[in-house]
């Protein structure tokens, strides 16, 4: 498990990045669950998306407990739709998107004005 996730990058078609978000793909269950708990700093070009198999509220819900810094969340759906996005602060219990989402990605806060509810994202291998 202390290998990192495939990495791929999330491209904002609706607002280009001068650097779109590489992060890693992290689909399995083992990876989702450990996400980035016990981690001691976040690098503000580091991140997880996690993945879902479907659009769900309940199944994209994250935890802040053990995570020792806040996170900037943003909970991409099924079409490729930002649906809602939130700073997640550190051990907090609980974030749920106010939308179904199949992703939630997991960045460093520096990043909050990458990506808008209503953005159109691609996600492209690293």
């Amino acid at each position: 498990m202390n290998q990192m996730p495939q990495p791929i990058y999330i491209h904002n078609l609706s607002k280009p990045l001068n650097t779109p978000a590489r992060v890693g793909y992290c689909d399995s269950f083992l990876c989702r669950l450990r996400g980035l708990m016990f981690r001691p700093h976040l690098d503000p070009n580091d991140g997880l998306l996690l993945v879902e198999k479907r659009n769900s509220r309940i199944d994209t819900s994250i935890h802040m407990l053990f995570v020792r810094f806040d996170l900037a969340v943003f909970w991409i759906n099924s079409e490729m739709i930002v649906v809602d996005k939130v700073i997640a602060k550190s051990w907090k219990p609980v974030y749920i998107s106010k939308q179904d989402a199949q992703y939630t990605l997991e960045i460093h806060p520096s990043r909050w004005g990458d990506y808008e509810i209503g953005d159109k994202v691609e996600f492209k291998n690293a």
